[in-house]
């Protein structure tokens, strides 16, 4: 009996002791689950905050892309449109000569058509002030007006013509009526003036087709962009003629072909480090190589091509190696094993597949050329270009450089022509990277 007893009481001493070990463990585990529970809530609450600040970050990059376009279209859509005056003018066939239509003064038949409209301006210095209304370009609107119309000589015709910037200016709102005659480029007479003008319906905002249709000028209102966006044409052909073809070759021959070596490393982090290269460093480059050493013509497309061309090359290398790495080991494979040979493998699998990223990459060096300033500045293309460049070899301008220029000019009515032009170059821009996402869009394929 006295063993029966001491059995029981040992195996309750047991129960008891499993029940003691068993609510231990629970409580450990329970005491675990609250710290990871705990660090899980701080996990989740970190990554909010980090989501908050990523989204804040998107908010606030995208308020100030959104300040500085409203800032940009602010300034500059107000050169889409220019101020002009109606004037009319005898076209006197006792002044006019047929035979001789370049010898004939036209600015003095347009000083005569403002006289007749405002005859009480007598003296020398009311009449400085009269003619200088109206653009100096209007003497040549006039010529070329009646050089394609001598069948209207002899009789009076109504032409518009520029207006002077500063009336420009006053018309559009740039120049305030409200300040003292001393802080304003527009005198007292020449608002009463431009009233009378208007009263009679001869003055009136119209589209500003010279922006589009002019090189540059010292006169604003007689300045445009299509000297510079020939000059940039014509430079970036250089470019793409130049640059795609050895881009695309060297990302070939260094993915495709070039043995695994020292040497083809050292080449491999050069071209990656001349994608970093400041712009400026090439247009030392070419300065020195191309203009000092082979002679070639300043201020040309040509040699700006060549030092855009040296330019874009690393980042077209790059994407065109991203472009064939891209490309499954299994098509290479799959051709070498029907009988195909390695350049044959390349040009007629790899290649074809790697093309869109390659065109894209290319698109987007070329945007990169398109935008870029200081190299050109090193070559001379920062020259004051009034003609309309006709080829590779004319003396030309690019449109960064225009922008640079009329941006250090110290008319009012230039900062709207800067502000345009940027315009301008930003939809050239978008317009770029836009096709460039298209056809990687399009073309690509996901394995």
């Amino acid at each position: 009996m006295n063993n029966h007893s001491r059995d029981n009481h040992a195996g309750r001493n047991n129960d008891a002791g499993k029940s003691h070990i068993s609510t231990s463990t629970k409580a450990a585990a329970a005491s675990t689950m609250d710290i990871v529970n705990q660090g899980l809530s701080r996990r989740y609450n970190a990554e909010k905050r980090f989501r908050l600040y990523g989204i804040c970050a998107i908010i606030l990059s995208m308020a100030f892309l959104a300040m500085l376009f409203i800032s940009i279209i602010g300034n500059g859509y107000t050169a889409f449109q220019q101020t002009f005056v109606k004037l009319d003018i005898f076209l006197d066939p006792e002044t006019i000569d047929a035979q001789s239509l370049q010898d004939v003064n036209y600015q003095a038949m347009v000083k005569q058509s403002l006289g007749a409209m405002f005859p009480e301006v007598k003296t020398r210095a009311q009449k400085r002030e009269l003619y200088g209304m109206v653009s100096t370009g209007a003497a040549f609107q006039l010529q070329d007006f009646v050089r394609k119309n001598q069948q209207m000589i002899g009789s009076v015709i109504q032409l518009w013509v520029p207006a002077d910037d500063d009336v420009d200016m006053l018309i559009k709102g740039h120049i305030s009526r409200d300040v003292p005659e001393t802080e304003r480029r527009i005198k007292d007479v020449h608002l009463s003036w431009i009233d009378r003008l208007q009263e009679q319906e001869r003055i009136q905002k119209r589209f500003n087709t010279t922006f589009f249709t002019a090189g540059d000028s010292r006169e604003p209102e007689l300045a445009g962009i299509l000297g510079a966006v020939s000059g940039s044409f014509y430079t970036l052909i250089i470019t793409l003629v130049l640059s795609f073809p050895i881009g695309v070759a060297t990302a070939v021959y260094l993915e495709e072909f070039a043995p695994k070596n020292r040497w083809t490393d050292i080449i491999e982090v050069n071209i990656n480090n001349l994608a970093a290269v400041p712009s400026i460093v090439y247009g030392l480059l070419g300065l020195a190589v191309f203009l000092n050493f082979f002679g070639l013509p300043r201020s040309v497309p040509l040699v700006g091509g060549f030092v855009l061309t040296l330019m874009t090359l690393p980042t077209i290398i790059i994407a065109g190696r991203a472009a064939l790495k891209s490309v499954p080991p299994s098509i290479r494979e799959a051709a070498l094993g029907v009988g195909a040979s390695k350049t044959q493998m390349v040009v007629h699998h790899v290649l074809p597949l790697a093309l869109p990223g390659m065109l894209t990459g290319t698109i987007i060096g070329m945007a990169q050329a398109l935008g870029e300033t200081a190299p050109l500045l090193m070559i001379g293309m920062v020259a004051f270009i009034v003609d309309i460049p006709g080829g590779f070899t004319d003396p030309s301008t690019v449109l960064p450089v225009q922008i640079f220029l009329w941006a250090d000019s110290p008319e009012r009515a230039f900062l709207e022509r800067t502000s345009a032009a940027i315009m301008v170059l930003l939809a050239f821009l978008v317009t770029m990277n836009a096709v460039a996402v298209f056809l990687r869009k399009k073309f690509e394929r996901r394995w």
